[in-house]
């Protein structure tokens, strides 16, 4: 079982410590571990009953209400919260609680009910990617344990490739671009990079699906073999800015009078310099506009 300390619980919670004293003294809502120092030490049951009450006091529900439900009855009002696909927070929350559960079914519960009621790519853009990058940030503070993240990340990766090979199935092509689909060297997070080769299959181009980690000479190859239009990327990784302008660099000038396409969260904290035909993607409604012009 993981051991929190408050600003832990601060951060995956968004809830803050000074707040988290309060309800534990006023309403009783969790009561800590103490070291021999008198340091404040969580448990993982504390943390997702917590993450239970602040879904239920963002929704308006007063703390001292929520303080006399019982925990069956806190999980079933946060159900039913869960349910209401208007509330990303409350998706986003819920997906976090399944991940800290190890809860397959929960995941699966919350998931499938956005895609009814928002379709799958939307689902993916609003809910999934802000999950996953609240996910990255509180892996690398090392608020997070790295099994958590990789059996909810593996529950995405497993989703996006049902719905590309069921793409694949039923593709006809609309255009002659090929897209090139890859991760750099030592890149390993590669829902974004599903995502978008789906998107670029239902739009009607040929994908070419590298994966993860794939090292300059390999491109190059490509490029040899096979008409390439288009390179698309992804940085998810930590890394400074000075690195990544280095590397895109690289591909700048290893690879000229290419457009590459690059998305991820480090491109968007870091805002890397973006060499000529080099264009960052936000959304899918950007990549699809860009891949137009083409």
């Amino acid at each position: 079982m993981a051991v929190y300390s408050i600003k832990d619980l601060e951060k995956i919670s968004g809830i803050k410590a000074h707040t988290i004293r309060i309800w534990e003294r006023r309403y009783k809502l969790i009561e800590p571990q103490r070291t021999s120092t008198n340091i404040r030490l969580y448990s993982d049951d504390d943390l997702k009953r917590i993450l239970n009450v602040s879904i239920l006091n963002q929704n308006g529900i007063k703390i001292s209400r929520i303080a006399d439900l019982t925990q069956d009855q806190l999980r079933q009002r946060v159900i039913d919260l869960c349910l209401d696909t208007r509330n990303i927070d409350v998706q986003i929350e819920s997906l976090l609680v399944a991940m800290l559960e190890l809860d397959e079914g929960k995941f699966t519960n919350v998931l499938t009910n956005s895609i009814i009621k928002l379709g799958f790519e939307s689902t993916v853009e609003s809910i999934l990617f802000p999950f996953l990058e609240r996910i990255g940030i509180l892996w690398q503070a090392g608020t997070v344990n790295p099994a958590q993240e990789h059996f909810i990340s593996n529950l995405i990766r497993q989703k996006l490739i049902v719905a590309i090979d069921n793409e694949m199935q039923n593709f006809i092509p609309k255009s002659d671009k090929n897209i090139v689909f890859f991760l750099p060297e030592n890149e390993l997070h590669e829902i974004g990079l599903l995502f978008y080769s789906l998107i670029a299959r239902k739009e009607g181009y040929n994908v070419v699906y590298l994966g993860a980690s794939v090292p300059m000479s390999d491109l190059k190859i490509i490029v040899d073999v096979r008409k390439v239009d288009v390179f698309f990327t992804s940085f998810v990784s930590a890394q400074t800015k000075e690195e990544l302008d280095e590397i895109l660099n690289d591909y700048s000038k290893s690879i000229p009078n290419t457009p590459f396409f690059i998305m991820g969260l480090q491109v968007k904290e870091l805002e890397p310099k973006m060499p000529d035909h080099f264009v960052k993607v936000l959304n899918a409604r950007e990549f699809k506009q860009e891949m137009s012009k083409f």
